[in-house]
Order: structure tokens, then C-alpha cells, then sequence
């Protein structure tokens, strides 16, 4: 079992270190991509005009451990309907950066003001082809543990997990999902009881990655 015995602030030094280097990137997030999906060609992607989004990876520490914060979307009639993802969404004309789009939208979503949190990087995009959005993942910590306020409209509920919980090998398989109305099989991380895949598998996927090429020998990681 991986833990940080530095706790949350070791894991959020480890954190900064890791974004010192050079990101795994698509190599990372072709291992969650659902089959089908070519690797994107961001050059070709942006002549098409895709729909700009930035989303936010929060960690905190909670029980002594760090966590992150992802949310259950309400059904809609939209393709990501029902799903677990992070907090975020497109960008808005009056949003100076996509890093500003995330913040906002977490602050809307979750309750959590952009002053709790600090920023720390980005990870690579990714690409939705159903959707036709081109998303910034941003990572950031709060201190503390948030007073998550969910907005109603939009979250179903929010998922709290240890990070520890995305780096247990045993936790990542492949399960069958229902895409638009078609039963398929896709790779997925299994956490409380939810199935996380498509997009926001990828990003952790990523920040998995991330920590695993790292801090494997780091004397924080057992």
C-alpha cells in the first residue's frame, strides 16, 4: 500500500517537484483513453475551434491524509450526464485564463473561493470528441479541508477520495460503461463504489503517472 507518512504538506511538496519535470503526458493518458480514441493532434484540433474548458484537480488534506475532490453531475440531456469529473467548464468571454475558468467554475460548483486555493500547474489537455471541448486540467491545494457548498443544479454529489486510492494497481480495470446509449468497454478507476473514466480518467491517469515516475523512491512513499 503507498501512504505519505510526510503528510498533506510532504505530498504537496512532492507535488511541486513533480511539476519540475517533464509530464507524462498522452503516454499517461492513452492508458485511461476509451478505445477508438486516436491520440489527439492539438494543431489539428485548434484549426477545428473547439469549445475551450478548464477544470480544477483540488487537493486538501482530510483525516490525515490528502485527498482529492471530484462531484457526480446531474442527469441532463448532454453526453456527460450522470458522470463523475472534476469541477470546471467552458470558458467564458469575461474569464482571463483557463486557469480563471477553473476557479470560477469551482467556485460555482463546489462553494470553494479561488482564495483557498493555490495553483501549482497544469496538466496536459485533453480532448473530447463527443463534445467538441478542448480542456485544461489545472492542479491546485487548499490548506484545509473546504466547506463544500454543491450547487444543486449541477451536482448530484461530491466524491471525496485519497489519492492513494487511484495508485492501487488493483483499482484500475476495465469495466463496461453506457456511452451514448452503447454498452462499451472502457478502462476505468473503481473508487467508492463509482466507475471514473473517459476524460477524467486521463487526468488522473496523469497525475498518477505523475507521482509514480517521481517519488517511487521517495522515503515519503512506502
Amino acid at each position: 500500500m503507498l501512504s505519505w507518512d510526510s503528510n498533506f504538506f510532504g505530498f504537496v511538496n512532492d507535488l511541486e517537484k513533480s511539476f519540475t519535470t517533464e509530464l507524462p503526458g498522452l503516454d499517461a493518458q492513452f492508458n485511461a483513453m476509451p478505445p477508438g480514441r486516436e491520440r489527439p493532434d492539438f494543431g489539428k484540433i485548434e484549426k477545428s475551434n473547439p469549445k475551450q474548458a478548464g477544470v480544477l484537480a483540488l487537493f486538501y488534506p482530510h483525516a490525515e491524509r490528502p485527498h482529492i475532490a471530484l462531484m457526480k453531475r446531474n442527469a441532463y440531456p448532454g453526453v456527460h450526464s450522470g458522470q463523475i469529473s472534476l469541477p470546471g467548464g467552458q470558458k467564458e468571454a469575461h474569464d482571463t485564463s483557463l486557469i480563471d475558468t477553473a476557479l470560477r467554475e469551482t467556485h460555482e460548483e463546489f462553494g470553494v473561493h479561488r482564495n483557498l486555493i493555490e495553483v501549482k500547474g497544469l496538466l496536459t489537455r485533453v480532448y473530447i470528441p463527443p463534445s467538441n471541448f478542448l480542456v485544461q486540467p489545472v492542479v491546485g491545494t487548499a490548506k484545509e479541508r473546504p466547506s463544500f457548498i454543491p450547487d444543486r443544479t449541477e451536482v448530484d454529489f461530491i466524491l471525496e477520495v485519497p489519492f492513494e486510492e487511484f495508485l492501487r494497481a488493483e483499482n484500475f480495470k476495465n469495466t463496461f460503461v453506457n456511452a451514448r446509449g452503447i454498452r462499451v468497454q472502457v478502462p476505468a478507476y473503481h473508487v467508492k463504489n463509482e466507475v471514473i473514466w473517459g476524460a477524467t480518467a486521463m487526468m488522473i491517469a496523469e497525475l498518477h503517472a505523475m507521482f509514480l515516475q517521481n517519488m517511487l523512491n521517495h522515503d515519503g512513499i512506502k
